[in-house]
């Protein structure tokens, strides 16, 4: 057991002592701290204003407990390190804003289960979760959204409120650039497979087919920075290496530009690189990625509102939300030298 608190530590300011403060009943407080109808401007300020000098924290899982309904949502990231989900958070963010939901956030980390990750977003009782990416099989999804509405972002789950960007028509719009610049060696550098991370590869090697050359596909143990450089430095050190890469993201990207530099390769001179995701990163001047769009603070915003849509009308189907990519072309794409 916990030792007690000395008899002299003071003890929490409770909503019973901003109604006292104020002069009104503690359901008026209740209600204003709810931005429910039925207090006054003039009465909910004051009400703050007695709150902040009281120092009165509103428990919200208190509140939710009360209410036998959970208004908090649950986010969770799968890197904090690649920027595109600073943007999905950006748009996630400001669709919640003025929803009166609390956000309770969580993030991957190497080597971690998403599920070991998504767990604490259950017990802090998240009504949803807005979960980009999970990289749980489907089925190992599914059944989480057995305890909590899962609203997978960047990748369908069937059965699972989904918003997400064409992968397919991203990475074919990818390849068919470097092919029209007259690229045949195309390295394809994937993540590591699996349920929903496949669409970028099978397209990869749909378009080179339909091109009549053969795919290569080198798969890196992670999507990160550091495992697209070692990854590549093999590779491209090869005699028969690639006078082209498409990375299934913009870290892997910018991990075969670092390497190829390392090498004395030049972009796009010696090789051409594109990424995916469209990062700032990928914008930055003196980098200048050729990257796919998937409109990530869009995917945020959507999944925001399917998010509050979900708490509001638990039964209703699934939303299944597809939105097209676009290539943006900058300066590290090229015609090969020869």
């Amino acid at each position: 057991m916990p030792p007690l608190p000395p008899s002299g530590s003071p003890r929490p300011a409770t909503q019973a002592d901003v109604a006292r403060e104020v002069g009104v009943s503690r359901t008026l407080v209740s209600f204003a701290f709810r931005n429910a109808p039925g207090v006054s401007e003039v009465t909910r300020q004051a009400i703050f204003e007695a709150a902040r000098r009281l120092g009165y924290r509103p428990n919200s899982v208190a509140a939710d407990l009360a209410r036998k309904r959970a208004s908090a949502i649950g986010l969770y990231l799968l890197d904090l390190h690649n920027e595109v989900y600073a943007d999905i958070f950006t748009g996630v963010r400001e669709a919640l804003a003025g929803s009166g939901s609390r956000v309770i956030l969580a993030a991957g980390r190497a080597g971690s289960e998403p599920d070991e990750e998504v767990g604490p977003l259950v017990e802090a009782r998240a009504g949803v979760v807005i979960a980009a990416t999970l990289t749980s099989p489907d089925a190992h999804v599914l059944e989480l959204a057995g305890m909590v509405p899962i609203v997978s972002v960047a990748r369908r789950i069937e059965g699972v409120d989904s918003v997400y960007s064409d992968d397919a028509a991203g990475a074919r719009a990818a390849v068919e650039h470097l092919l029209g610049l007259g690229h045949t060696r195309i390295v394809h550098l994937a993540g590591p497979g699996v349920d929903g991370n496949l669409e970028r590869l099978i397209a990869y090697e749909s378009a080179m087919h339909d091109a009549g050359l053969s795919p290569r596909v080198v798969v890196a143990p992670s999507h990160s920075f550091e495992s697209g450089e070692a990854t590549a430095a093999g590779f491209l050190a090869a005699s028969d290496g690639p006078t082209a890469v498409f990375a299934h993201n913009d870290q892997l990207a910018l991990g075969v530009r670092e390497a190829a530099l390392a090498l004395g390769l030049t972009i796009p001179g010696d090789l051409s690189v594109v990424g995916y995701d469209d990062s700032r990163g990928a914008r930055l001047r003196g980098i200048d990625l050729t990257s796919v769009d998937l409109h990530a603070h869009q995917l945020g915003a959507a999944a925001g509102a399917a998010a509050l849509a979900r708490l509001r009308f638990p039964s209703e189907p699934a939303v299944d939300e597809c939105s097209a990519p676009r290539l943006v072309v900058r300066a590290s794409t090229a015609p090969p030298h020869d």
